[in-house]
């Protein structure tokens, strides 16, 4: 294994809740409520995707780009305001810094992963970073992988990706990567049964990580 290639919310960083607190405050400016299961749908997909499942299930007629602007501004508001790193993501790279490649493959644009990267002072880990925003086809096509791993210069099979939503760890697979699923608190419920690990957490990732690159 030669890369390492990180999902960002939801698995590097607590965010899965601040973008249904958001998303909740929105539909309820259209007097409408939002379903867990639509909320599933959208996560892990390019953000004009994911506002357009949004409008579809809770039938908001307005033009998807102001529905995602107005959705962006609430957004970064509170991931200024309550940014967390999820247990393990330090412990995890400061392991692999100098041993593999590190790279970010994020369904948030360019504009979100800046925040977070200064906030945690996390650009010294990383050689790739890929948001959304020049991504055609976003997750679950293997489309952002697939970007990264040219970016990084190695084969999909000597790659490793860390995963929490399905449509996240899907896109992983689809690209010929050894695709790790850590679940979280608003993602154990779906799919994983495809993924070639399912972790309990950073930690336990980074221990299988170590025990696959010494044996494959």
């Amino acid at each position: 294994m030669k890369a390492i290639i990180f999902d960002m919310d939801g698995l590097m960083i607590d965010t899965e809740g601040l973008y249904f607190e958001t998303e909740r405050i929105i539909a309820k400016k259209f007097n409408k409520e939002v379903k867990d299961e639509t909320l599933w749908e959208m996560m892990g997909r390019k953000p004009i995707e994911a506002i357009g499942i949004f409008a579809n299930h809770l039938e908001i007629d307005i033009p998807l780009e102001e529905l995602l602007e107005l959705r962006d501004k609430l957004f970064v508001q509170k991931l200024k305001e309550k940014l967390v790193p999820m247990p393990g993501i330090f412990d995890i790279l400061d392991e692999f810094k100098n041993k593999m490649k590190l790279a970010i493959a994020t369904g948030s644009p360019d504009k979100f992963l800046q925040i977070v990267l200064d906030k945690l002072d996390l650009k010294i880990y990383f050689e790739v970073l890929q948001p959304s925003d020049k991504i055609i086809n976003g997750k679950p096509h293997p489309e952002m992988y697939l970007r990264t791993i040219d970016k990084l210069q190695v084969l999909p099979s000597d790659s490793v990706v860390l995963e929490d939503s399905s449509n996240g760890a899907l896109a992983g697979v689809k690209a010929g990567c050894y695709t790790i699923a850590i679940p979280n608190k608003y993602t154990y419920k779906q799919d994983f049964s495809f993924v070639d690990y399912i972790a309990e957490s950073l930690f336990d990732a980074k221990d299988h990580i170590k025990k696959i690159a010494k044996h494959g």
